[in-house]
């Protein structure tokens, strides 16, 4: 096949590939950086123009606003886990949500969605006719497997990464080209509770732990924390900034870890100019689908496993909310869930949900009697293994209803103690 000849016939504008898309649609999308903008845009065109009837966009952790959003008479939106124009979209009633574990998204496409077009960037071309999806493992390779029309963004911006899924000129339908920089995200703004909380949760972590980080400020808080330790390792849903510090730090070697060893291993990755250099045609670094990624049974045979994620509430129960607001949505389940349980059955593993101890300016506590109505549970209270505050760590594996209430009140805000031992009690929770 004379590859070369097979890329300039299937290629084409963003607006002509819109124009292939069809009435009914159902279009799918991966996340962050794999979103490709020309391509939405112009179909956010057709239908400015009415051009296109009731069209089904699924997507992922959308990092920009785009027309997906911009035409909810033309476009329904399905997220799987929301960024900032998702979530106002589900909160508007504008869009829908798909409930769902990240590990379980490539056999949710594989078995109930009818993917009519997986739109998606990726790296320019190889000498044998291959496109790397880039940064991006997570169910990129399931669409390319399932979909019945797979249209490219290729961007040379994209890195081209080693084990990320690939996708042969043979299969594709059109591509277009189109140089946009990729998504940019700053380093979070570290404030002195995070500091605080991420300076417990180091405390915990042994030299030769294998580490998954979170998405926020006490994750990227903890993995700043950690560059004194030794010979860490990285089995991590998101590859965020503060992990290629550890790994540049030399904190970080991947030598401990029983399989893939000397390599950092991850699902996705996006954040700065650095961190995309770092991954580009890296060998130490195996962006991989999420279902292996994420599966519990394959983060446990880490020993020593430390996950670290946020929160938005805890009841006394040990219940853990992150993902809404009462029954406003904020984002979705997405691999919480799995990585406390993978990191519990891992010899000598910890699982830490964490969060600041008081929400809107110190008027509300996180820590709960009970979830505030409508709250969703991310983690249940049979998996939940540590909560961190700023005033501490409360342990509460294998502690009885009793024992989790004192240890939760001991790390609230001290303002709120008194008022939810007093509401413990009238629970019968306090025996």
């Amino acid at each position: 096949m004379d590859y070369r000849a097979e890329y300039e016939r299937r290629k084409t504008t963003p607006e002509g590939i819109a124009e292939q898309i069809g009435d009914g649609w159902q279009c799918v999308t991966d996340a962050a950086a794999s979103i490709p903008p020309a391509i939405i845009e112009a179909i956010g065109r057709r239908c400015e123009a009415g051009q296109l009837k009731k069209l089904t966009m699924h997507g992922l952790l959308d990092l920009k606003p785009n027309a997906v959003f911009a035409h909810p008479d033309i476009i329904r939106p399905v997220s799987w886990f929301s960024g900032k124009s998702a979530k106002a979209a589900v909160n508007r009633g504008q869009a829908d949500i798909m409930p769902c574990y990240y590990r379980d998204m490539p056999s949710l496409y594989r078995d109930y969605i009818p993917a009519d077009a997986f739109l998606t960037v990726v790296a320019p071309m190889d000498k044998e006719g291959y496109f790397s999806a880039g940064v991006t493992g997570s169910y990129s390779g399931a669409l390319f497997e399932k979909a019945r029309h797979i249209f490219l963004e290729v961007n040379p911006n994209m890195p081209r990464t080693v084990t990320a899924p690939k996708i042969h000129i043979s299969q594709v339908t059109a591509l277009c080209e189109h140089a946009a920089p990729l998504p940019i995200v700053p380093p979070a703004e570290l404030d002195e509770i995070s500091r605080t909380i991420g300076g417990y949760i180091a405390q915990e972590v042994p030299d030769g732990a294998t580490l998954q980080l979170g998405i926020g400020t006490i994750p990227e808080a903890v993995g700043l924390a950690l560059k004194d330790k030794h010979d860490l390792g990285i089995h991590t849903e998101l590859l965020p900034d503060s992990m290629i510090e550890l790994i540049q730090s030399g904190a970080v070697t991947n030598m401990r870890k029983p399989i893939h060893r000397g390599k950092t291993v991850c699902t996705f990755t996006f954040g700065s100019e650095r961190l995309y250099r770092f991954v580009a045609d890296n060998p130490d670094v195996e962006i991989l689908p999420v279902d292996y990624v994420n599966d519990p049974a394959v983060i446990a045979q880490h020993p020593n496993f430390i996950s670290v994620n946020g929160g938005l509430e805890v009841d006394l129960y040990g219940q853990v909310c992150a993902e809404s607001l009462g029954t406003a949505h904020v984002s979705g389940t997405g691999g919480q869930s799995d990585y406390v349980r993978g990191a519990t059955q891992s010899k000598g593993g910890k699982s830490f949900i964490a969060f600041p101890s008081a929400a809107a300016g110190g008027r509300i506590s996180r820590i709960r009697p009970t979830l505030n109505p409508g709250a969703l549970v991310s983690t249940s209270k049979n998996d939940v293994d540590w909560i961190a505050t700023e005033y501490g760590l409360a342990k509460l594996r294998g502690k009885t209803l009793s024992q989790r209430a004192k240890a939760l009140i001991a790390i609230a805000h001290p303002k709120f103690r008194e008022e939810l031992t007093a509401q413990a009690k009238a629970m019968n929770i306090l025996i």
